[in-house]
């Protein structure tokens, strides 16, 4: 009998070419979804509505689902809450084995601030007896011309520190693997990272080079950083966020290159150039 596959964040980039994938095999899939009517159309799934922070919801739309693809929530005060919360109510549901979407390295004291909530949400899916697969993907390559400003200068404290970008394609085709066949990958965690480990100054370079725009990284203090941050009036924890980010890199925490995505895959990790030249 095929297990049924409940896929979350199918509206946003991973969670969307996670549900093509499976489509596109025959899988059926239930997508949970916390607006039905954003939903994208997948052949052979239903659509069933849930927040991570409702625990009644969450359950029910769990009903029935043995394998559950668990993309982290919204960036938020209360998104480690809100993971513990949906991980709960998938317990309560009877679903047998959740992939998770972590971040590379995560740890309780990592310096990218957010990957702290990622080790807590793994330790709290771990505690809950269901079999597991945490997927730790490093930052997304398909993201980081957005970093740019206006004016065309990524800013940050990053040094020259290096970091092993992944595309969040080749994070879905890891993720569809492992859904199909859970079993084989339980206990497992994956470092997703890129064929190559680039600095940020090499980063803004391709960026330029492939888009035909000038490109550059400013090197920040700690006190620029913060500084340069300060007129979007963020709280303090997306604040440090931002510029953990950029803190993280400079560690070189980020840089270790991987091989996890060919050999669950069969097929190697896209570069940087080749991802923005996909878009």
């Amino acid at each position: 009998m095929t297990p049924t596959i409940a896929v979350t964040g199918s509206t946003g980039a991973v969670g969307g070419a996670v549900a093509a994938l499976l489509a596109d095999s025959g899988t059926p899939l239930r997508l949970l979804v916390r607006d039905v009517g954003r939903a994208p159309t997948i052949p052979n799934s239903d659509v069933a509505q849930c927040s991570y922070g409702d625990p009644d919801a969450s359950t029910e739309a769990l009903r029935g689902v043995d394998v559950l693809f668990m993309v982290s929530g919204a960036e938020s005060a209360t998104r480690l809450d809100e993971h513990r919360t949906f991980v709960d109510a998938a317990a309560a549901a009877g679903v047998r084995h959740v992939v998770y979407t972590s971040f590379f390295g995560a740890a309780p004291d990592a310096t990218f601030t957010l990957a702290r909530d990622h080790f807590h949400t793994e330790q709290h899916i771990a505690a809950s007896g269901v079999d597991h697969t945490f997927l730790r993907d490093n930052f997304y390559a398909d993201v980081m011309e957005h970093f740019a400003g206006e004016d065309g200068v990524i800013r940050g404290p990053a040094g020259d520190g290096r970091v092993s970008l992944v595309a969040r394609a080749d994070v879905a085709r890891v993720a569809a693997v492992v859904l199909t066949d859970p079993a084989s990958h339980a206990g497992r965690s994956y470092d997703l990272t890129g064929p190559e480990a680039l600095s940020v100054a090499e980063v803004a370079a391709a960026i330029a080079e492939v888009r035909g725009r000038a490109v550059t990284f400013h090197d920040e203090t700690l006190d620029e950083a913060y500084a340069s941050r300060a007129t979007w009036n963020a709280p303090d924890w997306q604040n440090d966020a931002w510029v953990s980010t950029y803190t993280a890199i400079a560690s070189g925490e980020l840089s270790r290159v991987g091989d996890d995505v060919e050999r669950v895959t069969g097929r190697r990790a896209m570069t940087l150039r080749e991802v923005l030249n996909r878009a």
